[in-house]
């Protein structure tokens, strides 16, 4: 029986139909990732477009950028991510227009619990908390986005950073954990 608390923990979190979509996910989705040249780029495009809950404009997906829940992200005009991305919306993410992520950024809407110490973490539930990415935002290379955070209109994250606090609008934020350190100009 014990055997089976794996798909029951993943049963409760996602339903099946969220188990099913996850696998559809990773199977076609997986096929295109890493095309590469401009056939990968109109590909990746195009399963975005089928599968994100709204697309306003064109996003650019370099190749082995990995994608889950995607049926919960949302994004305006012109999203850019580079290689090495991992992006889960398990619990939603919203970019806004003309975002760039940066190479091996993680953004998860969903976070492991572990206050059960009688529980082992990988069958406790997993939070969902929505990811919000303003417009006119730049995520520096490294960077985790952790779930629940809000980076506001104008937002600079420096490399290696780790987000456990919301922005303000044109801030300019780096570190271990992310403080800001300035502010874009007018």
């Amino acid at each position: 029986m014990k055997s089976f608390n794996l798909l029951n923990s993943k049963l409760r979190t996602y339903g099946w139909r969220g188990l099913c979509w996850m696998e559809i996910e990773s199977m076609f989705y997986g096929l295109i990732k890493n095309i590469p040249g401009m056939l990968g780029f109109i590909l990746r495009y195009f399963w975005c477009k089928l599968t994100f809950k709204m697309l306003k404009g064109f996003c650019w997906l370099q190749p082995n950028v990995s994608l889950v829940n995607s049926q919960n992200v949302s994004s305006g005009k012109n999203l850019a991510i580079n290689s090495g991305s991992y992006i889960n919306g398990a619990g939603g993410i919203e970019f806004g227009d003309n975002v760039i992520v940066s190479p091996n950024v993680v953004i998860s809407s969903g976070e492991h619990q572990f206050k059960d110490r009688l529980t082992p973490i990988i069958i406790q539930e997993i939070k969902k908390r929505k990811v919000t990415i303003g417009s006119d935002v730049w995520i520096g290379a490294n960077v985790v986005v952790l779930p629940g955070m809000e980076l506001a209109v104008g937002t600079v994250v420096g490399a290696g950073a780790v987000v456990t606090k919301s922005t303000k609008s044109y801030w300019v934020v780096a570190g271990v954990p992310a403080k800001k350190i300035g502010e874009r100009n007018e």
